[in-house]
């Protein structure tokens, strides 16, 4: 459902978008979920008229999530996410003259952040619930410029780091109303916690002439924004769910470390601002009760998504992002477990900016939910 998810409340998925949810599994249901995804990107450019593409491929782990009911009315969550990620490496050459000649820039990224997280919710009132969940995120960023030149021009190399450990919170609410009988509305809402994390960002200056290297330190230079999303879900007969989400992430109130128009490394205003997500989903079962008809019991989803940028380059705005996903929840039968699914989705995702790169991605998605009746009591007659 292209993550779709702030109103979704049902027992048989995780859903960690939104930790009120949690408090929907069954006392019986022990829940685990495991994802890893396979990707290729076409990167095209327009330069002079001419249009140059370049593809790569790679594949990843994504997740691994667990549910289950902890107390009466209490359900609790715990797993492995992803949180962000760096891999790149490109080339701009620019000619500058007949004396000067043409000056090379090569700019590499890699790395990234993982998070682990915990989460609670609790049915506080028979329509009404509320969620949270806690997070420690780590990792290294590691970001380089080096440029050479065909004639005497200087030779310089800037490598910029930041090393994170630190926590984040997400808390949710979901509030269900029933039309009627076949029917049901649920809103939900979400609101991530902002605040510094305590993470220094430092910047290397090497003279590839005669080896002198400089170094600039940002002290507490990287911080986490405010995070505001509504959302809600329409569920028809237990066969149909349509989601739609609005999310906004106040990255526009903070600080990022650069270097100035005076050549100071120093943190500075308006290379981030806000980002806005739009998201809507749908769900299809023909019949979940249809044990004679095996088509019948696949889920069909779609889903589609907008995101506008978080960064200016240069002044202008970056990529914003298109993506729209396909995916089927394939029922896997055993003689004890009949309540499991095969999840498999087919993404596009498209970024792109005026007079930017413009990237397209194809990404497949392989899922597997677990729901395993750990709880039951043994009955002996």
């Amino acid at each position: 459902m292209n993550g779709a998810s702030l109103g979704l409340r049902q027992g048989n998925f995780i859903n960690t978008l939104n930790p009120a949810s949690y408090s929907a599994v069954d006392s019986l249901t022990m829940l685990f979920d495991i994802g890893v995804s396979g990707q290729t990107t076409n990167f095209s450019e327009q330069t002079n008229g001419v249009t140059k593409r370049l593809n790569t491929k790679n594949a990843s782990f994504d997740y691994f999530v667990s549910s289950f009911r902890l107390l009466p009315k209490v359900g609790m969550s715990f797993g492995f996410l992803p949180y962000s990620n760096v891999g790149y490496k490109y080339t701009v050459k620019n000619y500058i003259d007949r004396t000067n000649g043409t000056v090379t820039e090569v700019h590499n990224g890699d790395g990234g952040l993982h998070q682990a997280f915990i989460g609670a919710g609790w049915q506080a009132f028979k329509s009404f619930s509320m969620g949270v969940n806690l997070s420690y995120f780590w990792g290294t960023i590691n970001r380089e410029i080096s440029t050479s030149s065909t004639t005497n021009i200087q030779s310089l190399s800037r490598k910029y780091s930041a090393s994170v450990r630190n926590y984040k919170l997400d808390f949710g609410v979901q509030y269900e109303h029933q039309l009627d009988k076949a029917n049901t509305l649920t809103f939900g809402a979400t609101f991530g916690l902002g605040h510094n994390i305590n993470a220094d960002y430092t910047c290397l200056v090497i003279n590839k002439t005669n080896t002198d290297t400089t170094s600039y330190v940002v002290d507490d230079a990287l911080s986490l924004p405010m995070s505001y999303a509504v959302g809600a879900a329409w569920k028809h007969d237990n066969r149909l769910v349509v989601d739609a989400d609005v999310a906004m992430h106040a990255w526009g109130k903070l600080d990022y470390p650069g270097i100035n128009s005076e050549g100071k490394f120093v943190a500075q205003s308006g290379i981030l601002k806000n980002s806005y997500q739009v998201r809507l989903g749908a769900d299809y079962v023909p019949n979940p009760q249809d044990h004679r008809k095996f088509y019948k019991r696949i889920h069909y989803k779609l889903g589609c998504g907008f995101t506008t940028p978080y960064y200016n380059i240069e002044g202008k705005n970056g990529p914003s992002e298109i993506s729209v996903t396909a995916g089927l929840g394939i029922p896997l039968q055993s003689s004890y477990n009949n309540r499991s699914f095969l999840n498999v989705s087919a993404q596009w995702v498209r970024n792109s900016a005026t007079d930017m790169i413009t990237e397209n991605t194809f990404r497949l998605n392989l899922g597997i939910t677990f729901n395993e009746r750990w709880f039951a009591k043994w009955k002996i007659n």
